[in-house]
């Protein structure tokens, strides 16, 4: 359903609380997202929170290395978290009747229902606007950064359900990029026929290096992503710590949060502070560099939607050895490109890293096919696809991208 040269094209106007520069996946979908539909011919415009007083307003960014139009709302940074910024809710309907009278689009599609997603949702379908929803938000995630009593959590995230609920209602489609993320939402909100939608990545644009190349003798560990606390880094650095000496193992963590000193300072205890080389945020370049010089792709987050970055190492080649929690069993799949092992069970990762790490090369080559495989159900075309038929209002023809991927 691309667009043609004698098609009027669709305006679609993206909803996001967190955007480039912001690095997670919730942004990185989104990023890819609008610069596909922007390369299809849709004309596509993105409203975020200002990174800076400075930045807001509107103005043409190089999105994926397409230009479009975002529209910067002026936001306050949430000082508990090491990133988050949000627009002052007070202000939020104001902000988008605005912005939906001068953009006039044909469909609003949200990415969160928390701020901004919320006004441009309520205001949207008052006017008839066509509306799908997103969600890559697990509340249990964002507890530990509201500063509230522990006691008082199980209420603030009930209430943030009910919430979500009252805003998904509006939509005519809501998408999640996993079934497991589907059933999760529809079991905390009440809501039905949520659309299981790959985030979908470009595998073309990861260099995978199988066994075969380059044997090598030392290995090393990959972990990307936010360094956070539900990602559980902290296992895998107990894991790297009692695997046998003899493998020669190196560990690089790629990506910033609010828990690196600490795990820098818990990787000098556990005496494999030389093993590891904690790289910060990096380019996409050098994201690509470092999972193509991995041994194998380690993810001991209990919190993932879907989990761009365990794609993106399948992409590359990688076994993956992964927590058996949430959508991460719709990637791997035990035996075949990794495996699961029981979240936060520092043995059990041990042992599953240890098998890993001890293949032989026809086995490990065998892996590293299977990943290769298994990302390719999730290329960024085939969503693209999917939210093309969803913009127009028609449920989809083509499988969502995440159904072919069950667990076996």
């Amino acid at each position: 359903m691309t667009q043609t040269p004698h098609d009027p094209p669709l305006r679609i106007l993206i909803g996001c609380d967190t955007f480039s520069p912001d690095v997670n996946g919730a942004a990185r979908f989104t990023e890819r997202l609008a610069a596909g539909l922007k390369q299809r011919g849709y004309d596509v415009h993105i409203v975020a929170p200002a990174t800076s007083r400075r930045t807001a307003g509107t103005s043409t960014e190089v999105i994926e290395g397409v230009p479009m139009t975002v529209h910067r709302w002026p936001s306050w940074r949430w000082y508990p978290h090491d990133w988050l910024r949000f627009v002052w809710p007070l202000t939020i309907r104001r902000r988008a009747r605005a912005l939906l009278d001068e953009v006039k689009p044909d469909v609003v599609h949200f990415q969160s229902f928390i701020i901004v997603g919320r006004g441009l949702a309520i205001e949207a379908h008052a006017r008839g606007i066509r509306v799908i929803g997103t969600n890559h938000f697990m509340p249990e995630n964002g507890v530990e950064f509201t500063g509230l009593p522990a006691n008082l959590d199980r209420k603030l995230i009930d209430a943030v359900w009910r919430e979500a609920r009252k805003v998904f209602a509006l939509a005519q489609f809501v998408t999640t990029p996993t079934q497991r993320a589907a059933d999760y939402l529809e079991r905390c909100t009440g809501l039905r026929d949520v659309l299981p939608v790959s985030c979908g990545i470009r595998a073309s644009d990861y260099s995978p290096q199988l066994v075969s190349d380059d044997p090598g003798v030392d290995q090393r560990l990959v972990f990307v992503g936010r360094v956070t606390e539900e990602k559980q880094i902290d296992v895998a650095l107990r894991a790297l710590a009692s695997l046998p000496p003899e493998l020669h193992v190196g560990f690089d963590i790629v990506g910033g949060g609010d828990q690196l000193d600490r795990l820098k300072r818990l990787a000098v205890v556990l005496g494999v502070s030389d093993s590891v080389v904690f790289h910060g945020r990096v380019t996409d370049e050098h994201l690509r560099r470092v999972l193509s010089e991995g041994s194998v792709f380690v993810m001991p987050s209990i919190a993932e939607l879907q989990s761009i970055a365990t794609m993106e190492a399948m992409a590359s080649g990688l076994p993956v050895v992964a927590a058996d929690a949430m959508a991460l069993p719709h990637l791997v799949h035990d035996g075949e490109n990794g495996y699961l092992f029981r979240a936060g069970d520092v043995a059990d990762l041990t042992a599953k890293l240890t098998t890993v790490l001890r293949q032989s090369q026809a086995e490990r080559l065998r892996m590293q096919r299977a990943s290769l495989q298994g990302v390719r159900v999730h290329d960024i075309d085939r969503t693209l696809d999917v939210f093309e038929q969803l913009y127009h209002g028609h449920r989809p023809k083509t499988q969502p991208a995440d159904a072919s991927n069950e667990p076996r």
